[in-house]
């Protein structure tokens, strides 16, 4: 009976094997649809679509974006969460949506579990940009400016939960001040916000802010990095403004739900690692101040390396932010 049992068994998973082996075979057959948490226009949106122009090639199907915006990418995610595991619904994530959000949003009908890593796509840094017009023409004049006014500076970010949010919150902790922190549905309202004055500044990745800074329509601040952006020689490091304790230098990553064989996340990774690779990525992430990652940080490991350290790292930071 036991050998039987064993027998049988074995048959299930041979099938098993053999079925997602076809499935990854023929992947993809149809378009992919990759999920952006956020509002058109923003950091996570602008690298989504730069990098599924170019595995839309190397897969040869399009890949279609779908801006999923609210509750800090939780919203997008539990959508994710939610659809087939067979590689035609994935998602992309960051530090925001897929670690601190877990702290915030402790009852979201998702968990890190939820998910399988697919691959990191970009590094990026954060940026603290102020209204034009602002009184406070450095960092050093900034801080004093907030401390003489407790809660009267307004900053926008993508959401509670978004990668801003958490670039915002290790500002205002590392400077000491007492700010009011605005959220929106993604990054692009904000800086719209910020450039018509509606509100004093925006914590921001390079990706979407860049332009706007060399354009005159804010003015930069700082980037939370150790050295310089080449698309901004002109804004100081964290260190040379005088506040070294302020890091922002974050990650996007690809994501699919639980479930998804392992042999079409391959794919996925695969055509991920070749788009990173080309010319026109390259030449868009370097227009953007965004990095993409070394060889050695392409695989599905190092993004949920990344995940696990994220989510502790921003429990400590966030516990008060819970959402009840």
């Amino acid at each position: 009976m036991i050998s039987f049992v064993v027998k049988r068994l074995s048959a299930v998973i041979a099938v098993a094997l053999l079925s997602s082996a076809a499935l990854a075979q023929d992947f993809p057959k149809r378009p992919i649809t990759m999920i952006v948490p956020f509002a058109a226009g923003g950091t996570s949106d602008v690298i989504a679509r730069t990098v599924a122009e170019q595995m839309g090639i190397a897969l040869g199907q399009t890949i279609v974006i779908e801006n999923v915006a609210g509750a800090g990418g939780s919203t997008a995610l539990a959508r994710a969460s939610r659809a087939e595991p067979d590689g035609y619904t994935i998602a992309i994530g960051n530090a925001g949506t897929n670690a601190a959000t877990y702290t915030i949003y402790p009852k979201l009908p998702f968990t890190p579990d939820s998910f399988v890593p697919i691959a990191m796509v970009a590094k990026t840094f954060g940026i603290i940009a102020l209204r034009k017009d602002f009184p406070a023409k450095d960092l050093k004049a900034f801080i004093a400016y907030a401390k003489a006014n407790p809660g009267k500076i307004n900053l926008g970010h993508a959401g509670v939960g978004s990668s801003n949010y958490l670039i915002c919150k290790s500002f205002v902790t590392a400077a000491g001040i007492d700010a009011t922190l605005v959220g929106y549905r993604g990054a692009a309202p904000a800086l719209t916000d910020a450039i018509g004055a509606q509100i004093d500044g925006v914590c921001d990745a390079a990706a979407s802010v860049s332009q706007s800074i060399n354009e005159k329509l804010v003015r930069g601040l700082v980037v939370g990095s150790t050295v310089r952006l080449a698309t901004l020689p002109d804004l100081p490091t964290s260190a040379e403004a005088g506040l070294p304790e302020f890091e922002a230098q974050g990650w996007n990553g690809l994501f699919a739900p639980k479930g998804t064989p392992q042999a079409v996340i391959a794919k996925l990774n695969a055509a991920a690692r070749t788009a990173v690779e080309t010319d026109a990525v390259k030449k868009r992430f370097a227009d953007l101040s965004t990095v993409a990652p070394d060889a050695d940080e392409h695989t599905p490991e190092v993004l949920q390396q990344l995940v696990t350290r994220d989510v502790e790292k921003y429990h400590k930071m966030l516990a008060g932010d819970a959402k009840q």
